[in-house]
């Protein structure tokens, strides 16, 4: 009595066919996705943020003045003796040389034109220009561009071992000062040499002595 009092309580509820129920779960489902579609669009979007820039920071160097006349007739001739330093440099190899101009060897090396001619490779002056070659050139290309302005930086040392410091003087030019020596002409280039006309020579403190005492004259 008391199992069929149960059953009378909680009477058995009639499965839905296989069909009906896949039809009822396939419009929940679509009301559920309906009503979301609905909310989304409601919703009010964030503010969109404006695209990312890349930020790029330029600096611009003063105009200058054209550079001299006889500038632009070096990348032809640099005189006798600065023709004479480049050709001792490997034509294919990277070098950036500090070339005296044609008055420096003249006023602080003594030489005069043809001297390297008359005297051929034994003589004096070819073994002066070769030692002014080993203060005066670098192993690497090295623009005027390169050097920063005002600020007296370490560059490599020549291949004699000759410690170089330079800076750029953006008032006269663009020209480079090199341990105190300023140029002439800057950005020469000669095949893979870049060369820098200097109004001056360098050289050490030692093979300096050998030119007293019209050293300054």
């Amino acid at each position: 009595m008391a199992a069929r009092r149960r059953r009378m309580l909680f009477p058995h509820r009639p499965r839905l066919p296989p069909q009906r129920r896949h039809l009822l779960a396939g419009l929940a489902a679509a009301f559920t996705v309906t009503l979301l579609f609905i909310v989304l669009i409601l919703l009010p979007l964030p503010p969109s943020s404006p695209p990312m820039r890349h930020e790029t920071h330029t600096t611009s160097t003063p105009p200058h003045d054209p550079p001299p006349a006889h500038c632009a007739a070096m990348s032809a001739s640099l005189g006798e003796f600065g023709d004479l330093m480049l050709s001792m440099l490997p034509r294919d190899l990277a070098f950036t040389a500090f070339v005296p101009s044609p008055e420096s060897f003249r006023r602080v090396l003594k030489l005069q034109p043809n001297d390297s001619a008359a005297e051929g490779k034994a003589g004096g002056a070819y073994a002066v220009v070769s030692r002014v070659l080993g203060f005066s050139a670098v192993p690497r290309r090295l623009r005027s561009a390169d050097v920063p302005p005002r600020e007296r930086v370490r560059l490599l040392d020549s291949v004699s071992g000759l410690k170089m410091h330079a800076w750029r003087d953006d008032d006269a030019d663009g020209a480079l000062v090199v341990n105190g020596v300023r140029s002439e002409c800057v950005d020469v280039v000669r095949g893979e040499t870049v060369v820098h006309v200097m109004a001056g020579v360098l050289m050490d403190a030692e093979f300096q002595r050998s030119f007293p005492p019209e050293f300054d004259d």
